[in-house]
């Protein structure tokens, strides 16, 4: 899994690297029982405070999506594993009337952040 950071993105660092972790998720490129980059070890690669990594490991574990144990690292719980293909079908679909009329991208995403609430 690979990750990058933009450090000049309004977002912070470790809400950058979550939301990564949760669109491979999603995506299915990580499995449950699939064991995560150690913190340290991503820190050190992404040229990051470790506490930020584990921030975004402690913002995974709070919503289900990873097991933290010390010594096994942050491993993708059972939970994490849900059939998105029908969220994905609405998703596309709200990707094409976005496109056709011609809308932002951060429109569209306010509009469903709005929507979510």
């Amino acid at each position: 899994m690979i990750f990058r950071i933009d450090p000049t993105a309004g977002e912070p660092l470790f809400a950058q690297l979550a939301a990564q972790v949760r669109l491979a998720v999603a995506a299915g490129t990580v499995r449950p029982g699939e064991r995560l980059p150690a913190a340290r070890d991503l820190a050190a690669s992404l040229d990051l405070n470790v506490h930020t990594v584990l921030r975004a490991y402690q913002d995974l574990r709070d919503e289900g999506l990873v097991d933290l144990r010390r010594g096994r690292g942050a491993v993708v719980t059972a939970q994490a594993a849900h059939d998105y293909t029908d969220l994905r079908a609405a998703i596309d679909a709200v990707v094409r009337e976005s496109r056709a009329l011609s809308l932002p991208p951060e429109t569209t995403l306010a509009l469903l952040k709005e929507a979510l609430r």
